[in-house]
């Protein structure tokens, strides 16, 4: 089994001192990658964020969770993430999506194209990536992308390239994770509306997403990682739990219109709420009954606990 690997964002609009010390804890405490969203809203921008906690530590890992690919031209991206890779010495990861958040797209006018098109884009948009990564020129000509002769600089640290991370919770994305991608994140189904698909949670169904994995993977199924991290429910140490999971169902059923289950929320791999004991036995169980051996732990302290117990096994 792999060792388990521990995600915590970086989220607050903060100084460059206090982002730097907050970087140091995290890492003082275990936590592997520190990831910083990307999105429209108030925080601060992921690329020079990343870079200041790159400078400030010496083993953590860097990403943001997820790049947005309609906010940049992937050569444009791909410069940004090998000079952070450079200047990290190699602890970049390049976690990438095909945008979903309609609001901002309206906010600033970019146009919000169906999802077939966006997904599109974004296996145009790792070709790209993995094309300037690589040694000497390169050319792209596709329906969203075209690229000529272009020998992008720097390449980064990492060869062939940094890891990639592509998550998603349809079959499409997780199909094109299975084939370019080191690191495959398991997301819930949008529903439109506030909601997600709360089926889409439960230990089925992402049971169900690791199959459509391992079909389209192939030989390279074993080296995938996989990810999950805590949706629908804000993550809770707490020792009464069931009582938590039956007051956020009705809350999600209510919302979605669906029927939902305070037991199989509890059970769920994208549901963080227990003791520190019944969490870290549920890590461990996900990782032997699913292999998933990545864990997003919200920010830096909501899991300080349970990743002292587990990090390094």
């Amino acid at each position: 089994m792999r060792p388990f690997r521990f995600l915590a964002e970086a989220r607050a609009v903060a100084s460059g001192r206090e982002l730097a010390e907050s970087a140091r804890r995290a890492e003082d405490m275990g936590i592997d990658v520190l990831v910083v969203p990307d999105h429209l809203i108030d925080q601060l921008a992921p690329i020079p964020a990343l870079a200041t906690i790159a400078a400030a530590t010496d083993r953590l890992r860097i990403a943001a969770f997820v790049l947005n690919n309609d906010l940049r031209h992937p050569a444009v991206l791909a410069q940004e993430l090998a000079s952070l890779d450079v200047l990290s010495e190699g602890r970049v990861e390049v976690a990438i999506g095909a945008g979903w958040n309609k609001p901002e797209y309206d906010a600033i006018g970019l146009p919000y194209d169906a999802a077939r098109v966006r997904q599109a884009r974004l296996a145009e948009a790792i070709t790209v990536l993995k094309g300037c990564f690589a040694p000497g020129e390169f050319s792209f000509a596709g329906e969203h992308y075209t690229v000529t002769g272009y020998d992008a600089r720097p390449k980064p640290a990492q060869q062939p390239h940094p890891p990639l991370f592509i998550g998603g919770g349809g079959r499409r994305t997780l199909e094109l994770a299975a084939r370019e991608a080191q690191i495959v994140g398991l997301a819930p189904r949008l529903l439109p509306g506030p909601m997600g698909d709360p089926a889409s949670i439960t230990m089925a169904a992402t049971a169900e997403k690791i199959g459509w994995v391992r079909e389209a993977a192939g030989e390279r199924f074993a080296e995938l990682e996989f990810n999950v991290y805590p949706s629908m429910v804000p993550l809770q140490i707490t020792d009464r739990p069931l009582q938590v999971a039956e007051e956020h169902a009705a809350r999600i059923a209510a919302a979605s219109g669906r029927p939902v289950d305070a037991a199989d929320l509890l059970d769920s791999p994208h549901i963080f709420v227990g003791t520190v004991d019944s969490l870290c036995e549920k890590f461990q169980r996900l990782r032997a009954e699913l292999g998933i051996s990545s864990i997003m732990v919200g920010e830096i302290d909501d899991l300080a606990p349970v990743v002292a117990r587990l990090a390094g096994t």
